[in-house]
């Protein structure tokens, strides 16, 4: 549906093939990218993914053109439109608010590192994608999706549905095919939670792989930056371009000799074929129906392409991670310490200069910027002391205990698995501005917890709305999980594009 209906559900290596014969150029694809975004963002069923377009995009599109007439392509993402989330600092003459209005015409002075490794693989940073305001870390009673910049974002395949966050924009766009690929970041949920409720694939980084440098915080301990696609082709090669050592961010010092220049080299068919893959069952299922049947068909699917199945490979630590409090202490703490070290960054011109401060101007603005939930989180993290203290050390060590060695680590040794399966979460519920989300469950919890990776992928639908699957694994482990998602989605081909529905009929 909508405009150029020939460039819809292409690969990077589709397009890649048809700007080489000459048939498309990097100039007309922006241009079909911008066109989709003016007729179905816009306007349309308003999706409302994207909060601004890139000026200098056009002229760096045909910048592009003529190098690759003259020299060639640089590479498999050269001429490739790609939105990055409003969180990630781009320097140019578009804004990097985190959605809020409080960094209304806040411009970075430098490219995050991850923008600066699109630019130089040759993709074109088309425009910012919506978010949940400030990654969703500002209340508990949110709306995902919702930003004070963007408005509420809507699920492409029923309009009344949540597109999830806190990268919305990022999963709406490209399952709408608004964009060829999109960059999101998680803390816990942010990428897989999106590329689920909207059918595309994503993959959650081993905390260290991709830079956060550029990147507005939640939390040193668990932010990452990742791909989101509607293929696992493509998500590999985004991250391909987007990992890497960044000495602006120490954390990226622990992926070296760990991490692959080129991740596309792991994409095989036969990849599950005797891969040891665990079904993790306690707490991570029983949420949704929907959710378990398009497990238990996705298990199958493993077995049937000679995967050995290990079941049920529960997280020893299930329990505690699901009744501790120590995950959200070490965000309260992070986010104050990271927010206020990233706007000190931003000099003294900048709209605001502390978390302090955007408090207050979300109370002086309250009828914008709080017309349906409040900032409790944001008051609980101004409240927080410096990193030293006790109670922080303690709960990051307990964090990391429970995720990681007495968790994800000793259920993958048990039983020597290549990786672990669960849904990634139910399918998407109907947006409550009134309420907040009606989030009913996920399986993202514990990787987050660790800095682990995840990548889901499409597996089923429910009424129409996407179900993923989700393979996680240990630390720097990206090229085994792409291996095996992709494998899955050869042998599946779930994904199918949205229709735009007003609403599910469930006649």
């Amino acid at each position: 549906m909508g405009p150029h209906e020939e460039i819809e559900e292409q690969t990077f290596v589709e397009l890649q093939a048809r700007m080489e014969s000459g048939e498309l150029s990097a100039s007309s694809l922006l241009a079909a990218y911008v066109e989709r975004i003016e007729q179905l963002d816009r306007r349309g069923p308003e999706l409302r993914s994207v909060i601004e377009l890139n000026p200098d995009a056009p002229a760096t599109a045909e910048a592009l053109d003529r190098e690759r007439r003259e020299h060639g392509p640089r590479g498999p993402l050269h001429g490739i439109p790609i939105l990055v989330k409003d969180n990630i600092d781009t320097a140019d003459r578009m804004m990097t608010t985190a959605g809020s209005l409080a960094l209304e015409g806040s411009h970075a002075a430098q490219d995050a590192f991850v923008v600066e490794r699109l630019r130089q693989a040759g993709a074109i940073i088309a425009g910012k994608a919506n978010l949940s305001e400030w990654a969703n870390f500002r209340s508990s009673r949110s709306s995902s999706g919702w930003s004070g910049q963007g408005g509420q974002g809507k699920n492409p395949y029923a309009l009344d549905r949540n597109p999830c966050g806190s990268s919305s924009g990022s999963g709406q766009s490209v399952s709408a095919n608004l964009i060829a690929a999109a960059l999101g970041t998680e803390t816990d949920g942010s990428i897989v939670c999106p590329s689920n409720n909207n059918g595309i694939v994503g993959i959650k980084p081993t905390v260290g792989l991709t830079s956060r440098a550029g990147v507005i915080p939640i939390s040193y301990s668990q932010d990452t930056v990742g791909p989101m696609t509607r293929s696992v082709a493509d998500a590999a090669a985004l991250l391909s371009a987007i990992a890497g050592v960044d000495p602006r961010d120490p954390a990226t010092a622990a992926s070296t000799g760990k991490s692959h220049s080129d991740y596309t080299q792991f994409l095989d068919k036969n990849g599950l074929h005797g891969a040891r893959i665990g079904v993790v069952r306690a707490v991570y299922s029983g949420y949704s129906r929907a959710a378990d049947a398009v497990v238990e068909e996705s298990i199958q699917v493993m077995r049937d392409l000679g995967a050995v199945i290990i079941d049920p490979a529960d997280i020893p630590t299930a329990e505690e991670l699901k009744a501790s409090e120590a995950e959200f202490e070490v965000l309260l703490y992070e986010f104050k310490a990271g927010l206020n070290s990233y706007l000190a960054g931003l000099g003294p011109n900048a709209p605001v200069h502390t978390l302090e401060e955007v408090i207050r101007f979300n109370q002086e603005n309250a009828a914008r910027e709080m017309p349906y939930f409040g900032q409790d989180t944001f008051e609980k993290a101004q409240e927080k002391g410096p990193l030293t203290e006790q109670a922080y050390l303690q709960a990051l060590s307990t964090s990391r205990r429970l995720s990681r060695e007495q968790g994800l680590d000793a259920v993958i040794d048990a039983y020597q698995l290549d990786a672990l399966i669960a849904a990634t979460g139910s399918p998407a519920w109907p947006t409550d501005l009134v309420n907040g989300d009606h989030y009913t469950g996920s399986s993202c919890g514990p990787a987050a917890m660790a800095g682990y990776p995840l990548i889901t992928v499409p597996a089923g639908f429910a009424f129409g709305l996407p179900i993923g699957l989700t393979f996680m694994g240990r630390a720097f482990s990206e090229a085994t999980l792409i291996r095996l998602a992709y494998a899955f989605e050869q042998a599946t081909k779930v994904r199918r594009p949205p229709q735009f529905l007003a609403t599910l009929s469930f006649s």
